[in-house]
């Protein structure tokens, strides 16, 4: 079975920049640094000791029977120092390292934190909340050259810059202990301020989650905004050392989260960073980096004298791919129950170790003629044929992922490129079949069929996607997202494209069956309704106008002549009315 701490690295490099961090106390305890209720317990021991009392076995009770006042950490403050100046001066001691400290390596950025800030430096985080005070992570970054966007307080985050936009932004939800307006006490934790609060929910909604070295049982707001997150589209890892305690367990269940036990927050991230990094470096296709690839394809495609060294370039991709999906990683015999989260992580692996051929074929599919598609075509049979065993076990039917996304990848480059021809002949591909003697299948029911419609049930079979009516089409949009920005910069205009090849591979599929009862793709399309029409109503605008000279009717997607692509439209048209229909979605 995977090692959930493996499964966290792979999710983490397989989705750039977006995991984000929750860090709290325990990622800075081996720095030496108090936690915050730790600090307002040695101000009122060192009261104590001014009042002539010692060894007080309950600080907090002694505090409010001698004061009549809950120990608030601002209040607190306040108390023993009038001004801003000397309470700042009256922290230093306990954030800001003297030169024994420094001598002795505390109060400075653990490994944790430069693990942290390595795989800031490379993209792999973007958004890092913490709960903690000091200002380790702050230094941890800036010595690897990165200087964070740092929000705090309610006016920060109004003049903040959009997380997108940002190389990373460390959200401090309980405040800098530079600022005396810090959140501490069970009832300060128990809310925050809506600006804070508004922030904190994006992140949770956009971003999947890795929590360390913090606990839910006091921190009431934060532990209610996790618990209510709606989104499930990214897993969330929840490390611990010894025991999840019972409100961090039930945020763990409630979310479906992965535990992760580990012997402390150093070894947990310095071990994410070098599997990480590892990964990376097995994906790459050495010596070339993907933007290489892709530069180098560029530069062969338009030339006939490049097409040997084209082919070269595209078969040392595969091969790299296909020996690196080989490994004990990918295994089928022996796998434990395909449980969300592993089947999730298999896709996730797959989507690394193929992310430089899948990145070549969007730029292949935009610029490629239908003459030269047969290496193109070559790479999808070779993918699309796989060992033969029983259908309806999950880890078989996960073998065909790679070929989904290379055809999908294909089709989405050649839509956005206007290479219709090009698209037709990838959608009418004919693969052998397993075991061998047995009749040729086209690629689209022996692998996009197989996909859709094999024993899975995809909403609870992917993390993220349990409210979703087409969870394995909304997981490829969404896996597919970065490599097709090369040519598709407008996320809406993705999206369509998306649509768009999803409708034309249903009715290319269609027009292949044998019998009477066409399966069309139960793509997300049949939810994105605006986009649906426009598709269909460009295609049959297209074909009443321009009858056979249409370029869907030259192309042979879904019909010789302009009467059966008309045909096939009326059909499929019925056949999304009656879907929606069913599921009580109306225009």
């Amino acid at each position: 079975m995977i090692d959930p701490a493996q499964s966290s690295a792979f999710s983490m490099q397989s989705n750039r920049g977006v995991y984000a961090l929750l860090l709290g106390s325990g990622v800075s305890k081996s720095a030496g640094i108090l936690t915050g209720w730790e600090i307002v317990e040695d101000l009122i021991a060192k009261l104590a000791d001014l009042n002539g009392v010692r060894n007080v076995p309950n600080l907090e009770l002694w505090y409010r029977e001698e004061y009549e006042a809950e120990p608030e950490y601002s209040t607190l403050l306040q108390e023993i120092s009038k001004t801003q100046a000397e309470r700042q001066q009256l922290l230093l001691e306990y954030f800001e390292p003297t030169a024994k400290d420094l001598e002795e390596g505390r109060k400075q950025p653990t490994a944790a934190h430069r693990a942290v800030a390595r795989l800031v430096a490379k993209g792999f985080i973007r958004v890092i909340i913490t709960t903690n005070f000091d200002r380790l992570i702050e230094k941890a970054l800036e010595d690897e050259g990165v200087f964070p966007q740092v929000l705090s307080t309610p006016d920060q985050v109004k003049g903040a810059v959009p997380l997108v936009h940002t190389k990373c932004c460390v959200f401090k939800i309980h405040g800098d202990y530079k600022d005396p307006r810090i959140l501490n006490t069970p009832a300060e934790l128990s809310d925050c301020p809506a600006e804070l609060k508004d922030l904190l929910d994006r992140i949770l909604d956009e971003f999947g989650l890795i929590v360390c070295g913090w606990s839910a049982k006091w921190d009431v707001a934060l532990r209610n905004a996790i618990a209510s997150a709606e989104s499930r589209r990214f897993t969330t890892f929840w490390t611990f050392i010894d025991e999840i305690d019972d409100a961090s367990g039930r945020i763990v269940k409630h979310r479906d989260a992965q535990a992760i036990q580990i012997k402390g927050a150093d070894d947990f991230f310095q071990s994410v960073q070098e599997s990480v990094e590892s990964i990376e470096e097995h994906s790459a296709h050495h010596p070339l980096s993907t933007e290489a690839s892709v530069a180098s394809l560029k530069r062969f495609l338009p030339n006939r004298e490049d097409q040997i060294r084209l082919g070269d370039l595209i078969d040392a991709t595969v091969d790299q791919a296909v020996r690196s999906s080989s490994g004990t990683q990918f295994e089928v015999d022996g796998m434990p129950r395909a449980t969300r989260e592993l089947v999730s992580d298999r896709l996730r692996a797959y989507e690394s170790v193929y992310s430089i051929l899948v990145s070549l074929a969007v730029v292949g599919g935009y610029w490629a003629e239908a003459e030269s598609s047969r290496q193109w075509r070559l790479v999808l049979e070779r993918l699309a044929t796989v060992p033969y065993r029983s259908q309806s076990d999950a880890w078989t039917l996960l073998r065909h992922y790679p070929a989904v996304i290379y055809l999908y990848a294909l089709g989405l480059g050649s839509i956005a490129g206007e290479r219709l021809d090009f698209l037709a002949h990838c959608l009418h591909v004919q693969m052998p079949r397993e075991p061998s003697g047995m009749s040729e299948t086209p690629v689209l029911h022996g692998v996009l069929h197989n996909m859709h419609f094999g024993n899975i049930r995809w909403n609870n079979a992917l993390v993220g996607m349990e409210k979703s009516y087409a969870a394995l089409s909304d997981w490829i949009h969404d896996a597919l997202r970065s490599p097709v920005r090369r040519v598709i910069a407008d996320d809406s205009k993705y999206t369509f494209v998306f649509d768009t090849f999803e409708i034309l591979a249903s009715l290319a599929s269609v027009r292949l069956e044998s019998d009477d009862r066409p399966r069309y793709l139960p793509g997300a399309f049949l939810w994105r309704i605006p986009n649906c029409v426009r598709v269909l109503n460009e295609i049959r605008e297209s074909i009443q106008r321009r009858g056979p000279n249409s370029h869907y009717v030259r192309s042979g997607l879904f019909g010789e002549t302009g009467e059966e692509c008309l045909a096939a439209l009326d059909k499929f048209d019925e056949y999304v009315t009656m879907v929606r229909n069913t599921r009580g979605i109306g225009y």
